[in-house]
């Protein structure tokens, strides 16, 4: 059905080039310092001292009933299919989603561990949406931008954390894919899109290897760390930071549980 449409595509794509967004402010960076990723030791960890932790991040309470996002502005995102609807909130069964946890203090060896990969991860523009909505990198990691869909898409980052350049391009469509390089630390950076103003997404830029995103039923996981005593953050885009504190065991898995509400 979409490519039923090409004579529209000159026409969106220049409207969708002239409307512009209001990004939101950006939320909160971190705050710790790391060692660049280039001095980092490229010595392996030894798999006899690694631990790992996970565990559930809950909303408590009623969550926000989650809006449906009118996109006749275009009329190719609009003859897609299916709903699109506000990612700020996505709570299923006391669960919440999208929450971004890392390590923000912990022994030497894990604050200095080189990355796991060096795969860029993938931030799509799918159905006229960022997929997912909130991505983790490590710190000197890449982003690669796609575009999926069949109309002009744009990718506007706004960071606020020294080191990371502010990324502003237009992706035609099912364009080469684009990627940038993060080189600074810093939580829930924004990304939208300035030709179609309700697209929005988070990168999170990691000093450390060590981090994750809660699943759609707000579970997660971190793997390989060294033993020891860590901080642990969870960042929402709009409820904020939490921290606890776990003590990691080799060959163990500890359970680390964090909770959300609303504040009256």
């Amino acid at each position: 059905m979409r490519q039923g449409f090409g004579w529209l595509m000159a026409g969106v794509m220049v409207a969708g080039m002239l409307a512009g967004c209001k990004p939101n402010p950006p939320k909160e960076q971190a705050t710790e310092s790391a060692r660049p990723a280039a001095a980092r030791s490229s010595v392996p960890l030894d798999p006899a001292t690694l631990g790992a932790v996970s565990g559930t991040v809950s909303f408590i309470g009623k969550a926000p009933k989650r809006l449906r996002i009118d996109m006749s502005q275009d009329p190719v995102c609009s003859m897609l299919g299916g709903d699109n609807f506000a990612e700020q909130y996505v709570v299923d069964d006391g669960r919440l989603a999208n929450v971004f946890i890392y390590v923000k203090s912990g022994p030497a060896a894990a604050m200095s561990a080189p990355a796991a990969t060096t795969a860029p991860v993938v931030l799509d523009q799918v159905g006229c949406r960022y997929v997912p909505h909130v991505v983790g990198v490590m710190q000197g990691g890449a982003v690669e931008f796609r575009n999926s869909d069949g109309t002009m898409h744009n990718i506007h980052t706004l960071p606020t954390a020294g080191g990371n350049k502010e990324i502003d391009v237009s992706e035609a469509p099912r364009s080469a894919p684009q990627v940038r390089t993060f080189d600074a630390p810093e939580l829930m950076m924004p990304v939208r899109c300035n030709n179609h103003p309700w697209m929005n997404a988070f990168i999170n830029v990691s000093a450390t290897p060590f981090f994750a995103v809660t699943d759609a039923k707000g579970h997660f996981e971190i793997k390989g760390l060294p033993a020891g005593t860590y901080t642990l953050g969870a960042v929402h885009e709009k409820m904020g930071e939490q921290t606890l504190t776990v003590t990691v065991k080799p060959h163990v898995t500890d359970t680390v549980d964090f909770s959300y509400s609303l504040k009256k």
